[in-house]
């Protein structure tokens, strides 16, 4: 699923990016084709950091050497809220290309919850604010403010709505 800042600049305002984020469920199965298909000398990807990022629930890398583009892979956690965004995630299509991505209340909470982590990030905040206010007329409101008091990022979730001009 893909997530962070290319989906918030797909479901609110657009931002430059130089990586993309994707929320994966992948086991050590899937290693040897995930590196079958992203082969030296175009891009770099390693093994161990694929094992070690399974196992610890964490993320791993890949580089684009012809271009210097990344991605970052995030595994699904156990965690209730990456379980839940996960299982929320819908098609898109995008210049072409059918992809799964998060949806935007998974977005702004996720992006509220990454200003918060890095100690309130404008950047994260101002684009969940931006989704929030280009999508606001099909927000799950009740959903947000769950999930908003579950992740205890009330404070940023407050914030938002006080400072929100949404697009009607």
């Amino acid at each position: 699923m893909i997530t962070g800042s290319l989906v918030s600049s797909i479901q609110g305002e657009p931002r430059a990016t130089h990586d993309v984020d994707i929320l994966v469920n992948i086991t050590e199965a899937a290693i040897p084709a995930l590196i079958k298909a992203f082969m030296p000398p175009d891009y770099y990807i390693s093994q161990f950091a694929i094992e070690e990022a399974i196992q610890h629930k964490s993320m791993f890398n890949l580089l684009d050497t012809t271009e210097g583009d990344k991605v970052d892979f995030w595994i699904l956690t156990n965690e209730p809220f990456d379980q839940s965004r996960f299982t929320r995630k819908y098609e898109e299509n995008i210049l072409g290309i059918s992809m799964k991505i998060s949806t935007p209340e998974d977005t702004i909470l996720m992006k509220l919850r990454w200003a918060k982590l890095s100690g309130g990030s404008e950047k994260q905040f101002t684009d969940a604010l931006r989704v929030y206010e280009v999508q606001y007329a099909n927000l799950e409101l009740n959903y947000m403010e769950a999930w908003a008091q579950t992740l205890q990022i009330l404070e940023f979730w407050e914030r938002l709505k006080q400072e929100a001009q949404p697009i009607i």
